[in-house]
């Protein structure tokens, strides 16, 4: 690196430091950096290197008011490139926030505080769900949080959701907004109550997202739960599936089914004992809304719960049992191959034949049945918590 692409380099910032993101209540919120949080991700607008070239002390505020989201759209650096080197252009940082964010946000701190003012009016959107409460340790207090539907035709709706989507793109990786004017469309919303505030906690359709303040409290697991119950009083309804789930959201949705499932008859101890059953799937669907997918995962954790793994037999008949259903697909697999190799010339299937090492396949599935058992450990954790 020469002295000036050592120089240039001083104008590189991480966006995801430099995105500064705040839910605001009262004015002193607006200068107060301890509630101020960062993107995880950023790369949608900025490239995978997650990088703007061209500034010293670059600071992208976009602040949202309780309520309403109101946006303060502001940004700020110490030193621009061009200050210092001709010919040489910046990126366009302030364009790239604006394909996103829609119009009618502030650019000026005084305007947005003034719009704060008129939250004490806002009224939440859609159907009363569920209400409960978090007991806050810093607070001393329980806070009130409720868990609303709503539908894309509730007035003033389409456009809070236009400002609320745009979290999507920092913290979920493959985010995309979607088309609300499609009223199949059903959105469940977390509000925070406190005073006059009314703030957004956790957005749900096709993707779910819990904005950071209010991440680790439970809120995720306190919507998924109304959604299934809510559901379950809809024939129409056959399922209810994550559109490309997290690992997060696995986790999440172990939990949550786990805990639906546990007080229905066919889990009860003394059938978890005889294995998964017809009536074990029947059941989580015609009442829960689960598919036999997840309710065989949910099977295999309540057995675990109730297996005496120090019990080397139980412990044998355990895992044996998880195996056979981590390796049937593949046994598929080598079906499949079997009937490949009939065709193959014999390059190809040499090349084709490390792929049905026994030894490999036991280690793999070893690994995988292991993963499987933390997993599920996890979760009844958790459960044992609650």
């Amino acid at each position: 690196m020469n002295a000036m692409e050592k120089k240039l380099a001083e104008y590189k910032c991480d966006t995801n430091e430099a995105i500064c993101l705040k839910l605001v209540r009262f004015a002193e919120d607006v200068d107060d950096e301890s509630t101020t949080f960062h993107p995880e991700y950023s790369h949608q607008l900025y490239g995978d290197d997650e990088v703007a070239f061209g500034y010293k002390g670059l600071q992208i505020q976009l602040y949202y008011s309780a309520g309403n989201l109101s946006t303060l759209f502001k940004v700020k650096y110490t030193s621009k490139v061009t200050e210092t080197f001709d010919c040489v252009e910046p990126d366009d940082v302030e364009g790239k926030i604006r394909e996103i964010i829609p119009a009618g946000f502030c650019c000026n701190t005084d305007d947005f505080i003034s719009l704060l003012e008129k939250e004490a009016n806002f009224k939440p959107f859609g159907t009363l769900l569920h209400t409960y409460h978090v007991h806050n340790v810093e607070e001393g207090g329980d806070f009130t949080y409720q868990i609303h539907k709503v539908d894309v035709s509730c007035p003033g709706f389409k456009e809070y959701h236009e400002r609320l989507q745009t979290f999507l793109m920092w913290f979920i990786e493959t985010a995309s907004f979607i088309d609300v004017d499609d009223d199949r469309w059903d959105f469940f919303l977390v509000l925070f109550f406190h005073g006059f505030v009314c703030w957004p906690v956790v957005r749900l359709n096709s993707q779910m997202l819990v904005l950071p303040p209010f991440q680790g409290e439970g809120h995720g697991a306190q919507l998924l739960e109304a959604v299934h119950r809510f559901y379950c009083n809809l024939p129409k309804v056959q399922d209810i599936t994550a559109e490309d789930p997290s690992e997060n959201y696995v986790k999440l949705r172990d939990y949550v089914l786990v805990k639906l499932c546990q007080t229905l008859p066919s889990f009860s101890s003394d059938k978890l004992s005889l294995g998964f059953s017809d009536d074990m799937a029947t059941e989580a669907r015609e009442k829960l809304k689960i598919n036999k997918k997840h309710a065989r995962r949910v099977y295999e954790i309540l057995r675990l719960r109730m297996t005496d793994m120090s019990d080397e037999t139980k412990a044998r008949d355990y895992r044996l049992e998880v195996k056979r259903r981590l390796f049937a697909p593949t046994k598929k697999n080598q079906r499949e191959m079997t009937k490949m190799m009939k065709c193959l010339r014999p390059e190809e299937l040499a090349s084709h034949i490390s792929q049905m090492d026994t030894a490999l396949q036991h280690e793999e599935l070893e690994k995988s049945y292991q993963e499987v058992l933390a997993e599920y450990r996890r979760v009844i954790e958790r459960l044992a918590q609650a």
